[in-house]
């Protein structure tokens, strides 16, 4: 080995590279499956040193570059990545302990702030635009709701390579703006994703041309599990519970591949309970997961979950309706003893306005949707006391303006000061919070 290999999950095939990987057109020869996990030649107690590493200067993600799959640093294509807020947020917590009787501790693991895209898409964009560059790949393809897409753009620009994104009809009008700003190609595609995916693959076929893995691809999965690696820098005690809003689920692959690595070190006690969250707009893992779980997991549950062609939904970054990771995320969720839970999107407005309010936060409504997955969370009593809850908070509102102009409730046009009534915020506080629990 030199730094690395690239390994197949499914019948342990090896490639030496990422050049040997593309090659092979993210497939494996040998069992025909699209997905590989990086293993590196380090010695896994240096990880331990650098997650704990006193007089720290570099802060990014790249700070593990010996456990990242890039061979030289030169080839790095980096804003840098800000180091990313793990705020606590008490009034989440007085929430859950004055109206479920529940005592824990709430953490939001927020990105909304970066200034590359505002989007937990950024450190796998920036790995892979140094891995891209590092394999001398000059055309790449990427098939998106919106965000991955808008990371993609903007990386590759940096590294001079040429990005074609396809996005459904619905993807907001911002993130296809997002990907023309930097130079790059997009194709608005008449139907929903699962349609973007398929004419996206057509046309990488079509012209020879690398398109990304999707949720599995290891230059995403690399790079996003080092969130964990942080989480044990910041936290004095890891977190029980991690609810994340659900599209394809980087996220828990991510988790758990760095968990998985890390296991020997005796660093983490617990595995975190996985709440996988989705609007019911767009719920079709969720569906699944209700479905699998009044069958009691029986034979083939795994590729037993309903199709949702053309998703109406709020949250067009979540609008994954035909999810081929179901099977990867349901058994991580089963594995971690989680659940799949579907919030109303009818209170995603009034969500983010509650946020907002408390937090001084604006958040986008993928956010809001995995925040509102904890007050689900506290209602169907996935959240016991003393648990330590990570919510996920990623895009921030500069990613959906839509939503901005819904926040606008307490404008009132006037003509003069008679019809103006003196203001007390504090008067807002018991009608938003009524909003999310009632």
């Amino acid at each position: 080995m030199t730094k690395f290999i690239l390994k197949c999950t499914t019948c342990g095939k090896k490639f030496e590279n990422f050049k040997a990987w593309f090659s092979a057109n993210q497939v494996c020869p040998n069992c025909h499956k699209n997905r590989v996990e990086a293993i590196y030649d380090a010695d896994y107690n240096t990880l331990k040193d650098l997650i704990y590493a006193k007089n720290r200067t570099d802060f990014s993600f790249w700070h593990y570059f010996d456990f990242l799959p890039l061979i030289d640093k030169k080839n790095m294509v980096s804003t840098p990545e800000i180091p990313l807020s793990l705020d606590r947020w008490t009034f989440l917590e007085d929430l859950a302990k004055e109206h479920f009787g529940i005592d824990c501790e709430v953490r939001a693991y927020r990105n909304d702030e970066h200034y590359a895209t505002g989007t937990f898409k950024d450190n796998g964009g920036s790995l892979a635009a140094s891995v891209l560059r590092e394999t001398g790949i000059s055309e790449y393809i990427v098939a998106s709701t919106g965000n991955v897409a808008n990371t993609f753009a903007y990386y590759m620009a940096k590294a001079g390579i040429s990005l074609t994104a396809f996005i459904p009809q619905d993807a907001l009008a911002l993130n296809g703006a997002g990907v023309s700003c930097y130079g790059q190609k997009v194709f608005r595609v008449n139907h929903d994703y699962h349609q973007a995916k398929k004419v996206a693959a057509e046309y990488a076929k079509k012209y020879g041309i690398l398109m990304t893995g999707g949720n599995v691809d290891p230059l995403r999965v690399e790079a996003k599990r080092t969130m964990v690696f942080e989480w044990l820098r910041d936290l004095q005690k890891f977190p029980t519970v991690y609810i994340q809003a659900l599209s394809g689920g980087t996220g828990p692959i991510a988790i758990d591949k760095a968990l998985r690595e890390i296991e020997h070190l005796n660093l983490v006690e617990n595995y975190p309970r996985f709440l996988m969250i989705q609007p019911d707009g767009c719920s079709p893992m969720v569906q699944g997961w209700k479905k699998a779980k009044a069958h009691n997991f029986s034979a083939g549950w795994e590729s037993d979950y309903p199709v949702f062609e053309c998703p109406v939904t709020q949250v067009p970054t979540l609008a994954t309706g035909n999810p081929g990771t179901f099977p990867i995320i349901a058994n991580l969720v089963k594995k971690s003893n989680g659940d799949m839970l579907e919030i109303q999107e009818s209170k995603l407005v009034d969500m983010t306005r509650y946020i907002a309010y408390e937090a001084v936060v604006a958040m986008g409504p993928a956010a809001a949707t995995a925040a509102l997955g904890y007050i689900e969370a506290l209602k169907t009593n996935n959240i016991k006391n003393g648990d330590v809850v990570l919510i996920n908070i990623g895009e921030g509102m500069r990613r959906a303006p839509e939503l901005l102009q819904q926040m606008n409730y307490t404008e009132q046009r006037v003509d003069s000061v008679d019809e103006c009534e003196r203001f007390d915020r504090k008067k807002l506080r018991i009608d938003l919070k009524n909003r999310i629990l009632n």
